[in-house]
């Protein structure tokens, strides 16, 4: 067994070596999906599903990895990635590169594994998707959910019908019966409708099954041709039921250790012609077992306890089966391969006997009898008795009743009364007769086996002897041809093979199982002892022709042999063409629905009857040449009135074929109305889309606009949060400025204060030592004045001298009152000045206000000295001295408010720069 490993590859070989599936597991690849990432890890499959040919297969892992498996072509390619798990896969749409995938959000998907491109995405599912039925015309499809099933129209991919049902009663499945327009619908209650596709009209209900066997259906399969359904549970009872007849036909009870069926899948076979026969069963164990449903046994089973399947699909043509393993991996089995065994073919009826090296042999020595199921010995001479196996009659009325009873419920005593009454059976029912007469086996597995041995060597230049302008028809009759030699050697010798199968190939085209084992059962029954002269023509039959001529009509008998015409000539043509070649297509079918009913004889007794209906131009013939050329005349005739028939029909054909086209156009006109008001309808739905989709298109452009502008406005908003951000920064930073800025001026103000404190501390010590000077001054005038008086006045004034020391006194007394006073008024004039100057200093940007108008004026207000000399009784001396005091006082005090003044005005002119700085830093 190989195995692949897909990795991280796109692409790639799926074998790298050819496969050899071993007849024990029959398994060709084993696919496994493993990561190389960091933490490898196992991609589980999920789904996988085959293509229409049946050579293609998609499958999904649980990561949404979609890869298709070509197996003719031994590639596989990943097609897409839908980053989710699949729940259901379908490949048969009738656009053949494009497949449904259903995915766990509930939607469905059709992608193209070419362009690996989507096609569409299909809404409408409220639950997982666990089932996609596709029609057989690839037009519509199912998808059915726990809850509702949905009709789809693929080439719109629009939703056609919606299932809705009570949610007490759920939905097991429902899809497409194949090759039909009927929809099936199983449901969780075990009703069963079968509905019309078109008009969605219940054709009919299956009836519940019986109560001894009553189980819960929760799988099904039906067989190709839509006749068979086959119903499971849990429980290891399965059920078969007839469409056709709607009932239950037969219960199969599996093995006891099958407790539960997951899946049901028939296997199909390209020679039953969809009556499949073989039914894939998957248990609760992980093993799938084919079992034939006619026979009920069990003919292999793939998967294991070890290694259990989890879902298992066939090919349509059924040559492979994938199956998803219990492990993720993915299993392809071989068909052939697991039947080979099963499928070995019988024993061939004729041996070939080989020749002794020392004895010559005899003719008799070399006859066989051939017999069904087994090699006859050599015969015995002519004069001993030839046992032969033939059916003998029974006299007894149980075995005739017995004999007459034929499959499928007939009876042959009642279709030979048919048959005589009508001369021929329905042309509808013709190969259902056929069959059941002749009683055929049906052994796909057989045939199967010798189809695969393909075309015998002696069949391989068939179409130069054999010139047919079908190619079908041609490739058919070899492949029967190939068949029947490989199932007996001698067939391969037998030169007059292709005359006598060609007929039933040509009626059989369609259905090749069904034409070899015709042939097979004819030359069974009713050539058995053709071969005993092989290869010489068959002279035991050819002589009791002749006997039977001679007893019927002896003239005709007497002619032949006076003119050396033998039964070989007149008889042995048309038994190996099976009269095909001088009967009508109709005529020839209604001989064999009476050869087929009747005793193997009649056929020699068919060949009689024609030579004795025939005798008049064979009287007539005196020349064996005559009789060959009465042969071909017979055959020109036949073939003129085959074709005068043929013409007929035709012409029939063609008025028939009229009359039909005409209903045809009327048909078709019908149809192109319903289309065009369909193509209306869809239109209007499409303007509807289209004004919704405009609709939707302007409310989403709008929303674009209402989006831009709030986004615009949502940038303003930024811009303006940034722009106060930006503010509040420079304010903050201009609130640190001017506290930093406030700092410096306070730091100013102190140094200022600290300054004008020095500066008054200065002022103050210079009129402190003004003053003192001046009083210094005073007392030396006074102590001088004193002496001066007491040296002027000692003897003049000696009387005064009394009233002269009062007046001293109290000039003295006025004089330091006065001096006080200036002082007072230098004190205040000093402390309005430093006043002025603080405020100043506090608030710079404050207007000067003039508060020395005229400082003449407020000098003036203060109390003078002079305005103590009022009195008259001061000496003149005195006066003199006391105004010159107070000259000296004024300037003394015009220069201290001149020097108050000039520092009042250098602190304005720092207080004025104080304030044009700030406003030049602002700005």
């Amino acid at each position: 067994m190989q195995s692949t490993d897909l990795g991280n590859k796109e692409s790639g070989k799926i074998w790298h070596r050819k496969p050899s599936p071993a007849t024990r597991d029959g398994i060709i690849v084993n696919i496994i999906h493993n990561t190389s990432d960091y933490h490898p890890k196992v991609l589980r499959f999920l789904n996988v599903a085959f293509d229409g040919t049946g050579d293609c297969l998609i499958a999904g892992d649980h990561q949404g990895n979609i890869y298709v498996f070509d197996l003719y072509g031994n590639r596989f390619n990943l097609v897409q990635r839908t980053a989710q798990a699949c729940t259901a896969l379908a490949f048969n749409l009738r656009r053949k590169s494009e497949f449904l995938v259903a995915l766990a959000d509930y939607s469905i998907k059709c992608f193209d594994t070419v362009t690996k491109e989507l096609v569409s995405w299909m809404r409408g599912h409220e639950s997982s998707v666990f089932s996609i039925s596709v029609h057989a015309s690839g037009k519509y499809a199912i998808t059915t959910s726990s809850d509702t099933a949905q009709l789809w129209d693929l080439d719109t991919f629009q939703r056609k019908r919606k299932l809705n049902i009570r949610q007490s009663v759920g939905i097991q499945k429902v899809f497409f019966l194949p090759l039909s327009n009927t929809i099936l619908s199983c449901f969780k209650d075990n009703s069963i409708f079968a509905w019309e596709c078109d008009t969605l009209f219940c054709k009919y209900q299956l009836p519940a099954p019986p109560e001894s066997s009553s189980i819960l259906y929760k799988v099904f399969a039906v067989t190709r041709d839509g006749r068979i359904l086959a119903a499971g549970g849990k429980s290891n009872h399965l059920h078969l039921w007839c469409l056709e007849a709607r009932q239950l036909f037969r219960i199969i009870q599996m093995p006891t250790k099958v407790r539960a069926i997951r899946h049901l899948e028939f296997l199909p076979d390209s020679f039953d012609a969809g009556s499949n026969q073989v039914l894939g069963v998957l248990s609760q164990d992980g093993i799938m077992r084919f079992i034939n449903i006619q026979t009920c046994k069990l003919l292999f089973e793939i998967g294991s306890l070890d290694q259990g399947i989890s879902s298992s699909v066939i090919s349509p043509h059924g040559r492979y089966i994938a199956s998803i393993m219990e492990n993720g991996s993915l299993n392809i089995y071989s068909v052939q391969a697991l039947t080979q065994e099963i499928n070995k073919p019988p024993l061939p009826l004729v041996k070939v006997i080989e020749d002794l090296p020392k004895k010559k042999l005899s003719s008799s020595d070399l006859k066989m009898k051939v017999t069904s199921g087994r090699v006859q010995q050599p015969a015995k001479p002519r004069g001993s008795k030839i046992q032969t196996r033939i059916l003998k009659q029974d006299l007894t009325g149980d075995f005739e009743s017995k004999k007459n009873e034929l499959p499928d419920g007939l009876n042959k005593k009642r279709l030979q009364i048919l048959l005589k009454g009508y001369g021929e059976y329905p042309t509808k029912y013709r190969m259902f007769i056929w069959r059941s007469l002749l009683q055929l086996p049906e052994n796909h597995t057989a045939f199967s086996s010798l189809i695969d041995k393909g075309t015998h060597v002696t069949f391989l230049n068939l179409q130069k002897k054999y010139p047919i302008k079908s190619r079908k028809l041609l490739r058919v009759l070899q492949r029967t041809l190939s068949a029947l030699a490989h199932w007996s050697v001698i067939f391969s010798d037998t030169p007059y093979l292709p005359l006598l199968a060609f007929p039933f190939v040509k009626l059989f085209q369609n259905n090749q199982l069904i034409c070899f084992e015709v042939i097979a059962t004819l030359i069974i029954n009713w050539c058995q002892h053709w071969f005993e002269y092989f290869p010489n023509p068959p002279i035991n039959i050819l002589s009791m022709i002749e006997n039977v001529l001679a007893f019927h009509d002896k003239e005709l008998l007497r002619h032949f042999i006076d003119h050396d015409i033998t039964s070989q000539l007149y008889a042995w043509p048309l038994l190996e063409t099976v009269f095909s070649e001088v009967l009508t297509r109709e005529e020839w079918l209604k001989l064999f629905d009476n050869i087929f009913s009747n005793h193997p004889s009649f056929l020699l007794m068919t060949v009689v009857a024609y030579n004795i209906c025939s005798r008049v131009p064979l009287l007539n013939c005196n020349l064996k040449d005559d009789f060959e050329t009465v042969e071909d005349m017979q055959a020109e005739v036949d073939q003129q009135r085959v074709e005068d028939e043929a013409w007929c029909q035709k012409q029939e054909l063609l008025r028939k074929a009229e009359e039909t086209r005409r209903e045809m156009l009327l048909q078709e006109e019908e149809k192109i109305i319903q289309q065009r008001q369909r193509l209306a309808a869809v239109k209007r739905e499409l303007q509807v889309k289209e004004m919704h989709l405009q609709d939707a298109a302007r409310r989403r452009f709008l929303k674009l606009q209402q989006d831009q502008q709030e986004m615009e406005l949502r940038r303003l908003d930024d811009e303006i949060g940034r722009k106060v951000y930006m503010r509040d920064r420079e304010i903050a930073a201009t609130a640190r400025d001017l506290e930093m800025r406030q700092l410096e001026l306070e730091s100013q103000k102190r140094l200022y204060e600290k300054n004008l404190t020095e500066n008054q501390a200065a002022v103050a010590k210079e009129m402190r030592a003004d003053a003192d000077a001046y009083r210094r001054k005073v007392d030396l005038e006074e102590h001088m004045f004193h002496k001066l008086i007491e040296v002027g006045e000692t003897q003049s004034q000696k009387t005064q001298k009394w009233k002269e020391a009062e007046g001293k006194e109290f000039c003295l007394r006025s004089a330091k009152k006065a001096s006080a006073l200036s002082d007072a008024s230098r004190k205040w004039f000093l402390k309005q000045e430093i006043n002025a100057a603080v405020e100043h200093a506090e608030n710079p940007c404050h207007k000067e206000e003039p508060r020395f108008q005229n400082e003449q004026e407020d000098a003036s207000c203060l109390p003078r000295t002079s305005h103590l000399n009022d009195s008259s009784e001061m000496h003149p001396s005195t006066q003199i001295s006391l105004n010159r005091r107070a000259v000296e006082w004024d300037t003394t005090e015009q220069n201290l408010i001149q020097k108050v003044r000039n520092l009042r005005q250098r602190l304005t002119a720092q207080a004025r720069h104080r304030c044009q700085t700030p406003h030049l830093l602002a700005a």
